[in-house]
Protein backbone atom coordinates (compact mmCIF):
# COMPACT_ATOMS: atom_id res chain seq x y z
CA UNK A 1 0.00 0.00 0.00
CA UNK A 2 1.45 3.61 -1.12
CA UNK A 3 0.91 5.41 2.62
CA UNK A 4 2.62 8.31 0.93
CA UNK A 5 -0.55 8.82 -1.27
CA UNK A 6 -3.19 8.22 1.53
CA UNK A 7 -4.61 11.08 3.09
CA UNK A 8 -4.67 10.44 6.80
CA UNK A 9 -7.62 10.79 8.96
CA UNK A 10 -6.61 11.16 12.93
CA UNK A 11 -9.28 9.13 14.88
CA UNK A 12 -9.21 9.81 18.61
CA UNK A 13 -11.35 6.85 20.81
CA UNK A 14 -11.83 8.13 23.98
CA UNK A 15 -12.47 5.33 26.51
CA UNK A 16 -15.07 6.21 29.61
CA UNK A 17 -15.04 4.16 32.55
CA UNK A 18 -16.59 0.86 33.00
CA UNK A 19 -16.26 0.97 29.11
CA UNK A 20 -17.89 -1.34 27.66
CA UNK A 21 -15.85 -3.69 25.72
CA UNK A 22 -17.90 -3.89 22.09
CA UNK A 23 -18.87 -0.72 21.96
CA UNK A 24 -15.32 0.29 21.38
CA UNK A 25 -14.01 -2.75 19.84
CA UNK A 26 -16.72 -3.06 17.20
CA UNK A 27 -16.33 0.43 15.67
CA UNK A 28 -12.63 0.55 15.74
CA UNK A 29 -12.54 -2.65 13.80
CA UNK A 30 -14.71 -1.10 11.37
CA UNK A 31 -11.32 1.67 10.78
CA UNK A 32 -8.93 -1.01 10.66
CA UNK A 33 -10.40 -3.25 8.37
CA UNK A 34 -10.51 0.16 6.34
CA UNK A 35 -6.87 0.40 6.23
CA UNK A 36 -6.52 -3.07 4.74
CA UNK A 37 -9.35 -2.64 1.98
CA UNK A 38 -8.32 0.74 0.50
CA UNK A 39 -5.41 2.62 -0.47
CA UNK A 40 -6.61 6.36 -0.25
CA UNK A 41 -7.55 6.62 2.94
CA UNK A 42 -5.38 6.03 6.25
CA UNK A 43 -7.28 6.00 9.95
CA UNK A 44 -4.88 6.53 12.68
CA UNK A 45 -6.86 5.43 15.56
CA UNK A 46 -5.35 6.48 18.95
CA UNK A 47 -6.87 5.65 22.88
CA UNK A 48 -7.25 8.06 25.07
CA UNK A 49 -8.92 8.29 28.81
CA UNK A 50 -8.93 9.84 32.09
CA UNK A 51 -6.02 7.60 33.21
CA UNK A 52 -3.69 5.18 31.71
CA UNK A 53 -5.38 2.14 32.70
CA UNK A 54 -9.30 1.09 32.89
CA UNK A 55 -10.95 -2.37 33.35
CA UNK A 56 -14.01 -3.40 30.46
CA UNK A 57 -17.05 -4.72 31.02
CA UNK A 58 -15.74 -8.35 29.97
CA UNK A 59 -13.46 -7.79 32.29
CA UNK A 60 -10.23 -7.28 30.16
CA UNK A 61 -7.99 -4.48 31.50
CA UNK A 62 -6.80 -1.80 28.95
CA UNK A 63 -3.67 -0.83 29.17
CA UNK A 64 -1.34 2.23 28.24
CA UNK A 65 -4.15 4.28 27.23
CA UNK A 66 -2.97 7.87 26.35
CA UNK A 67 -4.22 10.95 28.10
CA UNK A 68 -6.75 13.38 26.76
CA UNK A 69 -5.03 15.81 24.64
CA UNK A 70 -4.63 19.62 25.27
CA UNK A 71 -5.64 19.99 21.76
CA UNK A 72 -6.80 18.57 18.32
CA UNK A 73 -6.12 18.95 14.55
CA UNK A 74 -8.98 20.67 12.65
CA UNK A 75 -9.59 17.60 11.19
CA UNK A 76 -10.07 15.13 14.30
CA UNK A 77 -12.35 12.56 14.64
CA UNK A 78 -13.41 11.80 18.10
CA UNK A 79 -15.42 8.40 18.50
CA UNK A 80 -16.94 8.40 22.00
CA UNK A 81 -17.88 4.85 23.32
CA UNK A 82 -20.09 3.50 25.90
CA UNK A 83 -20.25 2.23 29.30
CA UNK A 84 -22.16 -0.32 31.39
CA UNK A 85 -24.25 0.18 34.49
CA UNK A 86 -23.09 -0.34 38.09
CA UNK A 87 -25.02 -3.77 38.36
CA UNK A 88 -23.78 -5.27 35.01
CA UNK A 89 -20.48 -4.28 35.81
CA UNK A 90 -18.08 -6.98 37.92
CA UNK A 91 -14.77 -5.46 38.24
CA UNK A 92 -15.81 -1.82 39.06
CA UNK A 93 -13.35 0.23 40.51
CA UNK A 94 -14.73 2.44 43.38
CA UNK A 95 -17.66 5.34 42.07
CA UNK A 96 -15.67 8.44 43.04
CA UNK A 97 -13.39 7.88 40.55
CA UNK A 98 -16.09 7.11 38.08
CA UNK A 99 -17.65 10.03 38.67
CA UNK A 100 -14.18 11.92 38.37
CA UNK A 101 -13.12 10.51 35.37
CA UNK A 102 -16.65 11.18 33.71
CA UNK A 103 -16.31 14.52 34.50
CA UNK A 104 -13.03 14.92 33.05
CA UNK A 105 -13.97 13.52 29.84
CA UNK A 106 -16.95 16.09 29.85
CA UNK A 107 -14.66 19.12 30.18
CA UNK A 108 -12.38 17.68 27.79
CA UNK A 109 -15.33 17.07 25.27
CA UNK A 110 -16.89 20.68 26.48
CA UNK A 111 -13.08 22.65 26.15
CA UNK A 112 -12.19 20.76 22.72
CA UNK A 113 -14.35 20.34 20.60
CA UNK A 114 -14.82 22.48 17.85
CA UNK A 115 -17.10 22.89 14.50
CA UNK A 116 -14.76 21.31 12.07
CA UNK A 117 -14.51 18.02 14.34
CA UNK A 118 -16.09 15.02 13.34
CA UNK A 119 -18.17 14.08 16.58
CA UNK A 120 -18.40 9.76 16.75
CA UNK A 121 -21.01 8.71 19.92
CA UNK A 122 -21.45 5.18 20.55
CA UNK A 123 -24.18 4.06 22.97
CA UNK A 124 -24.30 5.72 25.92
CA UNK A 125 -21.41 8.08 24.75
CA UNK A 126 -23.99 10.18 24.18
CA UNK A 127 -24.61 10.88 27.84
CA UNK A 128 -21.00 12.48 27.52
CA UNK A 129 -21.59 14.00 24.51
CA UNK A 130 -24.62 15.53 25.66
CA UNK A 131 -23.34 16.79 29.33
CA UNK A 132 -20.65 18.73 27.20
CA UNK A 133 -23.56 20.56 25.42
CA UNK A 134 -22.27 19.16 22.40
CA UNK A 135 -26.40 18.10 21.34
CA UNK A 136 -27.93 21.11 22.25
CA UNK A 137 -30.19 21.98 19.23
CA UNK A 138 -29.17 18.52 17.35
CA UNK A 139 -31.36 15.43 16.09
CA UNK A 140 -29.54 12.33 18.40
CA UNK A 141 -29.83 8.67 19.75
CA UNK A 142 -28.87 6.43 22.14
CA UNK A 143 -30.00 2.77 23.82
CA UNK A 144 -33.38 2.53 24.05
CA UNK A 145 -32.99 2.19 27.83
CA UNK A 146 -31.08 5.47 28.01
CA UNK A 147 -33.50 7.86 26.04
CA UNK A 148 -35.31 9.23 28.86
CA UNK A 149 -31.61 10.05 30.44
CA UNK A 150 -30.72 11.51 27.63
CA UNK A 151 -33.94 13.58 27.20
CA UNK A 152 -32.74 14.36 30.55
CA UNK A 153 -29.43 15.21 30.23
CA UNK A 154 -29.70 17.33 26.64
CA UNK A 155 -33.46 18.80 26.64
CA UNK A 156 -32.96 21.20 24.07
CA UNK A 157 -32.04 18.24 21.41
CA UNK A 158 -34.15 15.99 19.80
CA UNK A 159 -34.06 12.71 20.88
CA UNK A 160 -34.91 10.28 18.08
CA UNK A 161 -36.82 6.84 19.03
CA UNK A 162 -36.19 3.35 17.14
CA UNK A 163 -33.39 4.51 15.34
CA UNK A 164 -30.00 2.61 14.58
CA UNK A 165 -27.87 5.95 13.74
CA UNK A 166 -28.80 9.62 13.79
CA UNK A 167 -26.87 11.75 11.55
CA UNK A 168 -26.71 15.60 12.57
CA UNK A 169 -24.15 17.54 11.13
CA UNK A 170 -20.33 16.77 12.17
CA UNK A 171 -22.06 14.98 15.07
CA UNK A 172 -23.00 11.53 14.31
CA UNK A 173 -24.54 9.27 17.96
CA UNK A 174 -25.54 5.45 17.73
CA UNK A 175 -28.06 3.19 19.74
CA UNK A 176 -26.85 0.54 21.86
CA UNK A 177 -24.00 -1.58 21.32
CA UNK A 178 -24.01 -3.52 17.54
CA UNK A 179 -25.66 0.14 16.58
CA UNK A 180 -22.09 1.64 16.56
CA UNK A 181 -21.12 -0.29 13.73
CA UNK A 182 -23.64 0.50 11.75
CA UNK A 183 -23.08 4.06 12.74
CA UNK A 184 -19.34 3.83 11.20
CA UNK A 185 -20.17 1.37 7.76
CA UNK A 186 -22.50 3.75 7.23
CA UNK A 187 -19.92 6.87 8.21
CA UNK A 188 -16.97 4.80 6.01
CA UNK A 189 -19.15 4.82 2.94
CA UNK A 190 -19.21 8.77 2.76
CA UNK A 191 -15.40 8.49 3.15
CA UNK A 192 -14.01 5.54 1.09
CA UNK A 193 -17.27 5.14 -0.84
CA UNK A 194 -19.64 1.71 -0.80
CA UNK A 195 -17.34 -0.27 -2.32
CA UNK A 196 -14.73 -0.51 0.57
CA UNK A 197 -17.93 -0.38 3.29
CA UNK A 198 -19.14 -3.94 1.32
CA UNK A 199 -16.17 -5.46 1.52
CA UNK A 200 -15.45 -4.47 5.34
CA UNK A 201 -19.06 -5.73 6.18
CA UNK A 202 -18.00 -8.72 4.35
CA UNK A 203 -14.82 -9.47 6.39
CA UNK A 204 -16.77 -9.03 9.58
CA UNK A 205 -19.37 -11.18 8.67
CA UNK A 206 -22.60 -8.60 9.43
CA UNK A 207 -25.29 -7.03 7.31
CA UNK A 208 -24.84 -3.58 5.36
CA UNK A 209 -28.21 -1.89 7.51
CA UNK A 210 -29.55 2.16 6.57
CA UNK A 211 -30.30 4.81 9.52
CA UNK A 212 -34.24 4.77 10.13
CA UNK A 213 -34.77 7.85 8.29
CA UNK A 214 -33.98 5.89 5.17
CA UNK A 215 -36.61 4.52 3.05
CA UNK A 216 -35.43 2.91 0.77
CA UNK A 217 -31.73 0.16 1.02
CA UNK A 218 -29.22 1.28 -1.38
CA UNK A 219 -28.33 -0.88 -4.49
CA UNK A 220 -24.88 -0.75 -3.37
CA UNK A 221 -25.95 -2.43 -0.31
CA UNK A 222 -28.68 -4.44 -1.48
CA UNK A 223 -28.84 -8.29 -1.98
CA UNK A 224 -25.13 -8.55 -0.06
CA UNK A 225 -27.13 -9.89 3.21
CA UNK A 226 -25.55 -13.65 2.32
CA UNK A 227 -22.32 -14.99 3.20
CA UNK A 228 -21.79 -16.85 -0.54
CA UNK A 229 -18.19 -15.81 -1.55
CA UNK A 230 -18.63 -16.53 -5.12
CA UNK A 231 -21.43 -14.22 -5.13
CA UNK A 232 -19.31 -11.54 -3.35
CA UNK A 233 -16.74 -11.94 -5.89
CA UNK A 234 -19.18 -10.86 -8.48
CA UNK A 235 -20.36 -8.06 -6.79
CA UNK A 236 -17.59 -6.66 -5.39
CA UNK A 237 -16.36 -6.64 -8.83
CA UNK A 238 -19.22 -4.78 -10.17
CA UNK A 239 -19.01 -2.55 -6.88
CA UNK A 240 -15.12 -1.68 -7.93
CA UNK A 241 -16.08 -0.76 -11.40
CA UNK A 242 -19.45 -0.24 -12.74
CA UNK A 243 -18.29 1.10 -16.16
CA UNK A 244 -17.17 -2.14 -17.26
CA UNK A 245 -18.78 -4.44 -19.43
CA UNK A 246 -20.10 -6.97 -17.60
CA UNK A 247 -22.16 -9.31 -19.05
CA UNK A 248 -22.18 -12.98 -17.53
CA UNK A 249 -18.83 -14.61 -18.36
CA UNK A 250 -16.73 -12.33 -17.60
CA UNK A 251 -18.52 -11.83 -13.94
CA UNK A 252 -18.18 -15.74 -13.71
CA UNK A 253 -14.63 -15.81 -14.48
CA UNK A 254 -14.64 -13.46 -11.29
CA UNK A 255 -16.10 -15.54 -9.15
CA UNK A 256 -14.81 -18.61 -10.68
CA UNK A 257 -17.60 -20.48 -11.36
CA UNK A 258 -19.60 -21.05 -14.94
CA UNK A 259 -21.85 -18.51 -16.09
CA UNK A 260 -24.59 -20.59 -15.07
CA UNK A 261 -24.35 -21.96 -11.99
CA UNK A 262 -23.12 -18.03 -11.05
CA UNK A 263 -26.86 -16.99 -12.48
CA UNK A 264 -28.27 -19.79 -10.03
CA UNK A 265 -26.93 -18.26 -7.32
CA UNK A 266 -27.51 -14.72 -7.48
CA UNK A 267 -31.22 -15.39 -7.81
CA UNK A 268 -30.57 -17.79 -4.45
CA UNK A 269 -28.28 -15.92 -2.30
CA UNK A 270 -28.86 -12.16 -3.75
CA UNK A 271 -32.58 -12.39 -4.65
CA UNK A 272 -32.33 -11.03 -8.51
CA UNK A 273 -30.79 -12.11 -11.71
CA UNK A 274 -27.17 -10.98 -12.51
CA UNK A 275 -28.09 -7.94 -14.95
CA UNK A 276 -30.25 -6.39 -12.22
CA UNK A 277 -27.69 -6.35 -9.66
CA UNK A 278 -25.57 -4.35 -12.62
CA UNK A 279 -28.06 -2.53 -13.59
CA UNK A 280 -28.72 -1.14 -10.10
CA UNK A 281 -25.63 -0.57 -9.01
CA UNK A 282 -25.02 1.66 -12.47
CA UNK A 283 -28.35 3.42 -11.54
CA UNK A 284 -27.20 4.61 -8.43
CA UNK A 285 -23.82 6.09 -9.83
CA UNK A 286 -25.74 7.56 -12.20
CA UNK A 287 -27.66 9.18 -9.37
CA UNK A 288 -24.34 9.91 -7.56
CA UNK A 289 -23.32 12.02 -10.60
CA UNK A 290 -26.06 13.72 -11.24
CA UNK A 291 -26.27 15.22 -7.52
CA UNK A 292 -22.69 15.87 -7.25
CA UNK A 293 -21.39 17.16 -11.20
CA UNK A 294 -22.57 19.36 -14.09
CA UNK A 295 -22.42 16.47 -16.59
CA UNK A 296 -24.80 16.38 -19.27
CA UNK A 297 -26.94 13.11 -19.59
CA UNK A 298 -24.62 11.49 -22.03
CA UNK A 299 -21.54 11.93 -19.88
CA UNK A 300 -23.38 10.84 -17.03
CA UNK A 301 -24.71 7.37 -18.89
CA UNK A 302 -20.67 6.85 -20.46
CA UNK A 303 -19.33 7.29 -16.68
CA UNK A 304 -21.99 5.21 -14.86
CA UNK A 305 -21.66 2.72 -17.69
CA UNK A 306 -25.10 2.64 -19.92
CA UNK A 307 -24.24 3.00 -23.71
CA UNK A 308 -26.45 5.80 -24.23
CA UNK A 309 -28.72 8.32 -22.02
CA UNK A 310 -31.55 6.58 -23.48
CA UNK A 311 -30.35 3.29 -22.16
CA UNK A 312 -30.17 5.01 -18.64
CA UNK A 313 -33.13 6.34 -18.86
CA UNK A 314 -34.86 2.91 -19.46
CA UNK A 315 -33.16 1.61 -16.75
CA UNK A 316 -33.92 4.12 -14.64
CA UNK A 317 -37.42 4.12 -14.86
CA UNK A 318 -37.87 -0.14 -13.88
CA UNK A 319 -36.99 1.71 -10.30
CA UNK A 320 -37.98 5.44 -9.92
CA UNK A 321 -40.80 7.29 -11.21
CA UNK A 322 -39.43 10.19 -11.82
CA UNK A 323 -36.96 11.15 -14.19
CA UNK A 324 -33.46 11.20 -14.32
CA UNK A 325 -33.20 15.18 -14.66
CA UNK A 326 -35.11 15.20 -11.32
CA UNK A 327 -32.33 13.81 -9.23
CA UNK A 328 -30.45 17.40 -10.02
CA UNK A 329 -33.26 19.42 -7.82
CA UNK A 330 -32.54 17.08 -4.94
CA UNK A 331 -31.04 18.27 -1.60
Amino acid sequence: MNRAAARTIPVWAVVPPRCLLLDLAGPTEVLRRANLEQDELRFDLRYVAARRQLPSSSGLQLAALGALPARLPEDAVVLVSGSVDDVQFAPMPPRRDDEADEARIVDWLRATLRPSHQLLSICSGALLAARAGLLDGRACTTHFGLLDALRSLAPDARVCDNRLFVEDGNCWTSAGVTAGVDLLLHWLSRLAGPACTAAVARQLVIYLRRSGSDPQLSPWLEGRNHIHPAVHRAQDAVAAAPQQDWNLAALARQANTSPRHLSRLFNEHAGMSVPDYVNRLRVSLARELLQSTRLDMERVAERSGFASARQLRRAWARSNAAPPQQARHRD
